[in-house]
C-alpha cells in the first residue's frame, strides 16, 4: 500500500529556505481545527487542544487505512496565530495570543468519514477538547514564508523583518493570520535545532479586498 506524504508531495510548501523569505502559492487544504487563546507554554487549553488533535488525526489515519485501503503520513501540527494588537505577537506577549491549532487531512477523505473517526476517538478517550474540534478548508493562496531554525521565542526579529522589510520592499501586504508549521518535536529536539515554517498570506499592496 502506497503511503501518501503531503510533505513529499508539496516539497516547496514544506521546505522554504532558512534565512530568507520566498513567495509561493498554497492550494486549499482541509484541516482538523481547534480554537483557543492564551500562552501555549502554560495554558491548559492549548495542551488539551493539541492532545485532542493528535488523537483524532491518528484515529482518522488508521480508519482510512483499514476502511478505505489508503494510508498516509499524519501531517505536522500547524497553528494560526493572532492578537487584537499584533504587536503583542511580535513582542511575544503570549498571554494575549489567540490561536487555531490544526492538522491537515488528505482530500480523499470526505466529511462524514472524518465525523465517524472523531466519534471513534471520543469513545476511546474522553478528552476535554473534543467538543471544540471541527473541520474547515483553509484557502491561503499566495504567501510569504521562511524556515526558522531555533527556539520559538527567537521568532520575533524574523517576523519584524518580514513585516517591516520584506513585505513593503516587495509591494506586498498581509491578508490573513500568521501561520506556523512545526517540523520538529520540542520534546525530542534541542531548541536551537527546531525547524518551524513561518508563513504569512499576502497580496499586492493597493489591491482591493474582495
Amino acid at each position: 500500500m502506497e503511503k501518501l506524504d503531503l510533505r513529499k508531495l508539496h516539497k516547496r510548501l514544506y521546505g522554504p529556505p532558512a534565512g530568507r523569505f520566498e513567495t509561493v502559492d498554497v492550494p486549499p487544504f482541509n484541516y482538523l481545527m481547534i480554537d483557543g487563546e492564551g500562552d501555549p507554554n502554560t495554558a491548559a487549553e492549548y495542551r488539551q487542544a493539541v492532545e485532542a488533535l493528535y488523537s483524532a488525526a491518528y484515529t482518522l489515519k488508521f480508519k482510512s487505512k483499514t476502511a478505505l485501503g489508503r494510508d498516509y503520513v499524519v501531517p505536522p501540527l500547524e497553528g494560526l496565530w493572532w492578537s487584537d494588537d499584533m504587536e503583542d505577537f511580535v513582542a511575544r506577549r503570549k498571554d494575549r495570543w489567540k490561536w487555531t491549532m490544526m492538522i491537515a487531512i488528505p482530500d480523499f477523505i470526505d466529511p462524514p468519514f472524518v465525523d465517524a473517526a472523531i466519534a471513534a476517538a471520543m469513545k476511546k478517550k474522553a478528552l476535554p477538547a473534543f467538543d471544540r474540534l471541527y473541520v474547515e478548508r483553509l484557502e491561503e493562496g499566495r504567501v510569504a514564508q521562511t524556515m526558522h531554525i531555533g527556539p520559538y521565542d527567537d521568532e520575533g526579529p524574523v517576523l519584524r523583518r518580514l513585516h517591516e522589510e520584506f513585505l513593503p520592499e516587495n509591494g506586498l501586504r498581509p491578508t490573513g493570520k500568521h501561520h506556523e508549521i512545526y517540523l520538529g518535536d520540542p520534546r525530542k529536539t534541542a531548541p536551537e535545532k527546531l525547524k518551524t515554517i513561518l508563513r504569512q498570506p499576502v497580496e499586492r499592496a493597493g489591491q482591493e479586498l474582495v
